[in-house]
């Protein structure tokens, strides 16, 4: 295999080896998402030599890239580098720590065509519970994880291994990858580590599903393996199509029921069908083309259990759309009526709730059904929560949230422009903040003008601009009336994580 550069090292940043080596691996599916990542802490970071071995993935435009280096070539500059970033390859992690780095590893993900299958992910998952590597899953992490190796060095270092070969290389990748089974597995169960006192309460997730079977699978799956000690039922409510009983299962500490929306049809019913249905002093909600990570429901049930007073828990969220990841999350741990009002803080997707039944049941009620469509259900229930006692909020993202052409509202314009005027109706408190009721007037304007309804467009723009005269939201508008296409400028918004 020989090298091939296709990006030289600048002159003032050359030297016989780099400060970080980034090293992708061979694998024929691309990893431009951890190369996209190495480049933009490549720019903040100009002094650094970086060098990324990128295989086929795109070449780096701020960092020096080769696609292949021959193994002793790599290894040397591995020995030689101050930090070391790997995908979640074994043999490319076993060369890392070799060569005595503790490598900061990002692993490829199926979802987003990185991969042919899940197995990096759980094969990273276990070596970061072994100590054996320092796993991240942002960019904000992985600029965290590398200044941290420059800073504290030690920390990042392993005793290199003796010998070298194939073979060993071999035996070593194999003895990681036992990792992975280590642990008694029986199809269809999963490992619950117990707490000493076991006190942790069961939660029940309501799933509400339409014509999703593959990925409603996958949903259910990231609930099943969730690293809580506690007892999950999850309800999942087929809306307006036929359930699968084969989903159901009645045995172990992750028991699914399979039931069929008695409510009025929509998301509103089905979320409420599932909440009536629930036992369980805590409910969470999870869309069925959502995906929580491991630690999300324990994360949320410690806050629960330390804050008795507390009815709703949310965290961030990483938005997946055509391959291109964002995170969202917000950077305060409490969220008021009036911060509702002001913005809709999308980063509280409903996909991570965890909310006390009895504040909806005894409380504010449950979903609303009366919202048009069910339309921004999940942003009124907050907003009546928020009436009560303030949002609790984890910053750090705990799902992974899919926006696809087969999301629920894709291109339902009219439904959404209704649901939002009647949301304006029901809530004069909007009134009251010009910046809230113009973001809200802004979205109707624009759902009007893809909808195709010029002259109520421009009044809603007219109304927005009056409000508040830097809405963005108002010109977004103005450009689909004068013929963009709207689907131009959501693509854009959503590859930057941000919707309308």
């Amino acid at each position: 295999m020989t090298e091939q550069t296709t990006r030289p090292v600048p002159e003032s940043r050359r030297s016989d080896h780099p400060d970080v080596v980034v090293s992708i691996g061979t694998d024929h599916h691309a990893f431009d998402r951890l190369v996209r990542w190495i480049d933009d802490y490549a720019r903040r970071h100009r002094d650094l030599h970086i060098l990324v071995q990128h295989g086929h993935s795109a070449a780096p435009e701020v960092a020096a890239g080769t696609r292949f280096l021959p193994g002793e070539e790599l290894g040397s500059h591995m020995r030689e580098a101050r930090v070391v970033v790997t995908h979640g390859g074994p043999g490319t992690i076993v060369q890392a720590r070799d060569a005595g780095h503790l490598p900061v590893v990002v692993a490829r993900d199926p979802e987003l065509d990185e991969h042919v299958d899940d197995h990096q992910l759980l094969f990273v998952r276990r070596l970061e519970e072994a100590g054996r590597i320092r796993a991240c899953s942002s960019p904000q992490q992985l600029s965290a994880l590398i200044d941290k190796a420059l800073t504290s060095p030690e920390d990042f270092r392993v005793r290199p291994s003796s010998g070298d070969g194939p073979e060993r290389a071999a035996l070593r990748a194999g003895q990681l990858i036992d990792l992975l089974t280590d642990a008694p597995a029986e199809p269809g169960t999963t490992e619950v580590v117990r707490d000493p006192a076991d006190t942790w309460p069961e939660v029940t997730v309501v799933v509400p599903t339409r014509d999703r079977p593959e990925l409603l699978r996958r949903t259910l799956r990231a609930i099943e393996e969730q690293r809580y000690p506690g007892r999950i039922t999850t309800i999942v409510v087929f809306d307006n199509n036929l359930p699968d009983p084969a989903l159901a299962r009645a045995d172990g500490e992750r028991p699914v029921r399979v039931v069929t929306n008695t409510l009025t049809p929509g998301l509103a019913g089905a979320r409420n069908t599932g909440v009536l249905a629930a036992d369980t002093d805590l409910v969470a909600f999870c869309d069925d083309d959502d995906t929580w990570m491991a630690d999300k429901l324990r994360a949320q049930v410690e806050v629960m259990r330390a804050e008795p007073d507390t009815e709703v828990v949310c965290c961030g969220i990483r938005v997946v759309y055509d391959r291109v990841e964002a995170v969202r999350s917000l950077d305060r741990t409490s969220v008021t009526f009036g911060d509702l009002l002001a913005s809709r803080l999308t980063e509280l997707h409903p996909s991570t709730f965890l909310i006390r039944r009895r504040a909806m049941i005894d409380g504010c009620g449950t979903v609303s059904e009366e919202i048009p469509g069910s339309y921004g259900e999940d942003y009124e229930l907050l907003l009546r929560l928020a009436k009560r006692t303030p949002i609790r909020n984890i910053p750090e993202p705990g799902v992974r949230v899919l926006w696809h052409r087969r999301s629920h509202f894709s291109g339902r314009w009219q439904t959404i422009s209704t649901a939002l005027r009647w949301l304006l109706e029901r809530y004069p408190e909007f009134r009251l903040v010009p910046r809230g009721y113009a973001r809200v007037a802004g979205q109707i304007a624009f759902a009007e003008a893809s909808a195709g309804s010029r002259g109520t467009a421009l009044r809603w723009i007219g109304t927005t601009l009056r409000h508040r005269p830097s809405e963005g939201r108002a010109y977004l508008a103005l450009l689909v009336v004068c013929g963009m296409p709207p689907g131009w400028i959501t693509r854009a918004l959503h590859l930057r994580g941000k919707g309308v």
